[in-house]
């Protein structure tokens, strides 16, 4: 232990430190806030704690002690006269709604994630890591409830745009290919809209690909399909035109494998188009990200330990910028580009051969 503390530093540290603590917990009563409706309830407009419950159908006494909490944590304003709560508008529209801006379904990575740490314990302790299995179905759900507002905003507007010729040649007609794709919003979003391309989206969930398929149909599309496939065994003939990542190549077994063979199957003139976490492979540059430390923990709780569990190479969620380009030439591409995505936490690698 030091000789000298500076007791004011060590007690804004604390501070800190509670503060970590304080945000964990409200991050569950958001949780709650979200899956029982009583967002959507208060934004309705001021009410009583007897009177939003009663909106959102739920017991009264535990929706007063819930917005004690999000009344002092400054997410809800209460008026002591009128005994009535409050949900700004500007904290609605985060709340609420199937806008990308709705950060509420974020809030539930934090309970699913909470259930997994003894066993990313037992790994800190004894190495390996927990199985995707472990996190489904879950995960697949929280993934979509999160992606597919994103994808609906901001996929055809904001993130194609941002690759320069990519909207063109889809609508001319290319054959396309989403690795890791999900439930395979994306991959729908754009059979929908450029016709003349076909789609290919690969998965290893089962329960993803078959969510998928069934969105296809539902949205009458013939120029869409889905398969059931580990990503490093990718078909490399016929040749893509385009291959599309979506935050998902930091967390496979063998990331390198994945990219060499996104390389392997793609045209000569085509294009590699890979969504991932922003990241400068420098934890020191990385200080100066606010969205860093959630994805670093993100990382330790899942993609990090997922890979790790198959004794793959545990890349983790901020390998960042320097580390993709190094991979991306290791892999086979020589022309590689980085564009900012329509979101802060994400950027654009486009690659080409």
């Amino acid at each position: 232990m030091p000789e000298e503390i500076d007791l004011k530093r060590a007690q804004a540290f604390a501070r800190q430190v509670f503060g970590f603590y304080t945000g964990g917990v409200i991050s569950l009563l958001v949780h709650i806030g979200y899956k029982t409706g009583l967002f959507d309830a208060a934004a309705t407009g001021p009410g009583t704690s007897e009177g939003i419950a009663a909106r959102a159908g739920l017991d009264e006494r535990y929706v007063r002690e819930w917005l004690g909490g999000m009344t002092t944590a400054g997410i809800f304003t209460y008026d002591s006269a009128s005994r009535t709560y409050s949900l700004p508008p500007e904290h609605a529209f985060c709340l609420t709604g199937e806008s990308r801006l709705n950060v509420a379904p974020v809030s539930g990575f934090i309970p699913h994630l909470g259930k997994i740490v003894p066993k990313v314990m037992d790994a800190f302790r004894h190495g390996g890591g927990v199985p995707y299995s472990e996190f489904r179905p879950e995960f697949t759900e929280l993934m979509d409830d999160s992606w597919r507002r994103i994808y609906d905003d901001a996929l055809l507007s904001g993130f194609l745009p941002r690759v320069m010729g990519l909207p063109e040649r889809l609508a001319a007609g290319v054959r396309v290919a989403d690795i890791g794709c999900g439930t395979g919003h994306a991959i729908n979003l754009m059979a929908r809209a450029y016709p003349a391309s076909t789609f290919v989206g690969y998965e290893i969930a089962q329960d993803a690909v078959a969510r998928a398929t069934a969105e296809a149909r539902r949205m009458g599309l013939s120029n869409a399909r889905f398969e059931v496939l580990d990503i490093t065994r990718l078909p490399t003939d016929p040749k893509f035109d385009v291959i599309m990542a979506f935050d998902t190549i930091h967390d496979q077994r063998d990331p390198a494998a994945a990219l060499k063979r996104a390389s392997d199957a793609l045209a000569p003139d085509g294009m590699f188009v890979m969504v991932d976490v922003k990241g400068t492979s420098d934890v020191q540059e990385d200080t100066k990200n606010p969205f860093a430390p959630f994805y670093y923990g993100v990382s330790v709780l899942h993609c990090m330990t997922v890979s790790l569990a198959e004794r793959g190479a545990g890349l983790g969620t901020m390998w960042g910028e320097k580390v993709a380009r190094r991979m991306l030439g290791e892999a086979g591409f020589t022309q590689i580009g980085v564009v900012d995505a329509p979101r802060p936490q994400n950027v654009i690698y486009v690659a080409r051969k």
